[in-house]
C-alpha cells in the first residue's frame, strides 16, 4: 500500500524521478546547446527548488537525504580514482606531487586567510572551511575537462589534483574541527589526536585491503564474469561505511585509495568496470547537483553582506592563483599551463555537504560565524562553476592547450587509399593523423606531408604520445579487417559510435561471418571494401573535393556527378561526417562534399577546371 505524502510534499519515489530526468536532461540539453552541462543542472536545481518550491528536498526525501548524499560522493570519488593510472603521469609526475603535498597546506592557509579577513569569520570556523577549501571539485573537474578538450598534461594536473585532494581536504577539516572540539569541550587533545590518527590509518588500510582483495579474487577466478560489479559495488560501499564509522568523512580516503589501487593492478577486465562506474558517476553528478541546489536555504543566504563578494574574489584571484604559482615553482610546467590550472579552480558537491555539516556542529558548539559556513559554500560553488564553465574552453584556447579549433580525423591504416582521403581531407581545413604498426606502410604518407604515428593505435605509447582529444573521428582503414574491427569497437565508447567508421568486411554478407552491431563501426563509401578502395585507387578513381556555395549548390553537385562516390562531407563548422552515398545527404553552404570520381568523370572534370582557369 502506497504511503501517503505530506501535504503539498512529492511522494518520494517521484521525487527521485524528477531528480534523475532534470539531472539526465541538463546533460543532454547542454550537449545539444554546447553548454556546461554543471551550470544548467545548477539552474534546473534552483528552479524546482527554491523559485517554484516544487521540490524540497529536506521534505520529499528526508533523513535518507544526507546518507544518499555521502553514499553518492564516495562512488564519484571512487570511479576518479579508478582513472588515476600511474603510467599517464610520467612527466606530469612532479607537478601532481606538487600540487598535493605543497599546494594542499597552501591551499588551507590561504583560504583561511581568505575566509577570516575577507568573509569575516573568526579563525576557528575560517580554519575548518579553509580546510574543505582544499578540495577543487572533482565533481565539477571531470564534465569541464569533457566538454573544454584540455591538452594531457594540464588535464592531468587538474585531475589528480581534484581526486587526490578531495580526502585531503575533508580530513584536514576533521583535524580543524577536532581542535575546536578540545578547546570548547572536555575532550583532551591526546584522545582527539589519537582518534584522528586511528581513523586515517584505518582508512588507508581499509583502502589497500579492499583494492588488493578485489584484484586478487578478480585475477584468480575466484569472481564470475557477471558477479564482479556487484561485489565491487557492495566492497566498496562496506568500506566506505566501516571507515565512515570509525572516522567521519575517512570514507572518502579509503574509496580513493581503493580506486587506485584498482586503477593500477592491470585488470582484465578493468575498462568494463571502469565504463560502468563511470556511467553510474554521471547520473549521480547529475542527481547530487539538483538536490544539492534544490536543497538551498534562501533565507540563511540573505544572511550574507558585501563580504562574501570579498572573499569569492579573494579566493579565485588571490588564494587560488597563488596556491598554484608557489607549489610549482621549479616543477617544470610550463607557465601557460600553470596559468590555466592557476585560474580554474571550481568546487562542487563535496565542498557544500562537508560544510554543511560542519556548519552546523560549529553552531551547536556556539561557535560565532558557524551558521554562515553552509552559505558562503554555496556562493563559492555557485560562482566558481558558472565562472570556469563559460571560461575554462575559451581561455585553455587563448593559451593554446586544447586539441584544435577544428575536430581532427585519425586514419588507421597507411595504404594508397587512405593517402589519398588524407589529402583530401587536408584540401577541406580538416586536421588528419594517419597511423599504422607498420612503419614501412607510412613512407608515402610521410613524403605526401601528412602527420603520422608509427604504432598500434591502442597501445598505451600512442595514449601517451597522441593528443586524442584533437580528434573527433577514427577511420579504420586496413587490410586486416580483424584488426579494423578491434580498433572499431575498442574506441567507440571513448569517441562515440557515431563517430568510428571503418571500411566493410570481405565477408560481412555471409551469415557465417557477419558479427552484430555491437561489434566494430560504421560503413562508407558505398560499403566498399579494402580490396574495392585499392582496386578504384588503381583504376584511376580520383578524389575530388566540392565546396557547395550560394550559386552551387548541393542539387548543382548531383547532377554534374552523377557517377560519384561519396565519401564524406564536411559541414562550414569542420565536423565531418563519412557517408554511403549521396541519397538523402544533406550539406549547406560553405559544406565541402569529399567524392571519388571514375577515370572518365575525373577527367573530364579536370579539363573543365582548366579550362575555366584559362578563361580567367
Amino acid at each position: 500500500m502506497a504511503v501517503e505524502a505530506a501535504s503539498g510534499a512529492l511522494p518520494t519515489v517521484m521525487a527521485f524521478a524528477l531528480v534523475g530526468a532534470l539531472g539526465v536532461g541538463s546533460q543532454w540539453l547542454a550537449w545539444r546547446l554546447r553548454m556546461p552541462a554543471i551550470v544548467l543542472m545548477l539552474v534546473a536545481g534552483v528552479l524546482i527548488g527554491p523559485v517554484t518550491g516544487v521540490l524540497d528536498p529536506a521534505r520529499d526525501i528526508g533523513p535518507l537525504l544526507s546518507p544518499m548524499i555521502s553514499v553518492a560522493v564516495a562512488i564519484i570519488l571512487f570511479e576518479g580514482g579508478l582513472t588515476l593510472n600511474f603510467h599517464t603521469l610520467k612527466d606530469r609526475a612532479k607537478g601532481v606531487r606538487r600540487l598535493v603535498f605543497v599546494g594542499a597546506p597552501l591551499g588551507w592557509l590561504f583560504s583561511t586567510l581568505a575566509l577570516h579577513y575577507g568573509a569575516g569569520l573568526g579563525w576557528e570556523p575560517a580554519a575548518v572551511f579553509g580546510g574543505i577549501m582544499i578540495v577543487t571539485g572533482p565533481t565539477v573537474i571531470a564534465p569541464l575537462l569533457r566538454q573544454a578538450r584540455l591538452s594531457k598534461r594540464p588535464a592531468a594536473l587538474l585531475q589528480w589534483e581534484a581526486i587526490i585532494n578531495d580526502p585531503i581536504g575533508a580530513l584536514a577539516a576533521v583535524f580543524a574541527f577536532e581542535y575546536v572540539v578540545v578547546r570548547h569541550t572536555a575532550v583532551s587533545p591526546s584522545g582527539a589526536v589519537f582518534e584522528l590518527g586511528l581513523g586515517i590509518a584505518m582508512a588507508t588500510l581499509l583502502g589497500l585491503a579492499g583494492g588488493f582483495g578485489l584484484v586478487r579474487a578478480f585475477k584468480a577466478g575466484r569472481v564470475p564474469e557477471y558477479m564482479k560489479v556487484p561485489v565491487l559495488f557492495a566492497i566498496l560501499l562496506l568500506t566506505f561505511g566501516v571507515s565512515d564509522m570509525m572516522l567521519h568523512e575517512s570514507g572518502l580516503l579509503a574509496v580513493t585509495i581503493m580506486g587506485i589501487v584498482i586503477a593500477n593492478s592491470e585488470l582484465p577486465s578493468y575498462e568494463e568496470l571502469r565504463r560502468f562506474k563511470e556511467h553510474a558517476t554521471i547520473l549521480l553528478v547529475s542527481g547530487v547537483f539538483i538536490l544539492l541546489a534544490a536543497n538551498l536555504d534562501v533565507a540563511a543566504l540573505g544572511a550574507l553582506d558585501w563580504r562574501a563578494a570579498v572573499f569569492v574574489l579573494a579566493v579565485i584571484l588571490i588564494a587560488r592563483p597563488a596556491t598554484v604559482f608557489l607549489s610549482l615553482i621549479g616543477s617544470g610546467v610550463p607557465f601557460r599551463e600553470q596559468l590555466l590550472v592557476a585560474f580554474t579552480g571550481p568546487r562542487g558537491v563535496v565542498l557544500v555537504a562537508v560544510a554543511g555539516l560542519f556548519g552546523e556542529r560549529l553552531t551547536e558548539l556556539g561557535i560565532e560565524g558557524g551558521a554562515l559556513v553552509g552559505p558562503l559554500a554555496f556562493v563559492l560553488v555557485a560562482v566558481t562553476v558558472v565562472l570556469h564553465g563559460f571560461t575554462l574552453g575559451p581561455v585553455a584556447r587563448a593559451l593554446g592547450l586544447t586539441g584544435g579549433e577544428r575536430p581532427g580525423v585519425i586514419l588507421v591504416g597507411g595504404s594508397t587509399w587512405s593517402v589519398r582521403f588524407a589529402e583530401a581531407l587536408a584540401k577541406a581545413d580538416v586536421p588528419v593523423l594517419m597511423t599504422d604498426p607498420n612503419h614501412g606502410h607510412l613512407r608515402e604518407a610521410r613524403s605526401a606531408g601528412i602527420s603520422t604515428f608509427s604504432g598500434d593505435l591502442l597501445s598505451e605509447a600512442a595514449e601517451d604520445r597522441i593528443e586524442l582529444v584533437s580528434y573527433a573521428t577514427i577511420v579504420a582503414a586496413t587490410d586486416n579487417d580483424a584488426y579494423n574491427t578491434l580498433v572499431a569497437t575498442d574506441l567507440a565508447p571513448e569517441f562515440g559510435r557515431d563517430n568510428v567508421y571503418q571500411v566493410t568486411r570481405s565477408k560481412g554478407e555471409s551469415a557465417r561471418h557477419s558479427l552484430p552491431s555491437t561489434l566494430g563501426g560504421r560503413g562508407f563509401a558505398g560499403g566498399e571494401t579494402f580490396n574495392g578502395l585499392a582496386r578504384k585507387i588503381a583504376e584511376g578513381w580520383a578524389f575530388r573535393v566540392t565546396r557547395l556555395t550560394k550559386e552551387y549548390t548541393l542539387l548543382d553537385w548531383q547532377e554534374a556527378r552523377p557517377g560519384a562516390l561519396v565519401v564524406a562531407v564536411v559541414s562550414a563548422s569542420g565536423a565531418i561526417r563519412l557517408v554511403t552515398s549521396s541519397e538523402g545527404l544533406k550539406a549547406g553552404e560553405g559544406a565541402f562534399i569529399i567524392s571519388m570520381l571514375p577515370p572518365d568523370l575525373a577527367q573530364a572534370v579536370a579539363e573543365a577546371d582548366k579550362a575555366a582557369k584559362e578563361q580567367d
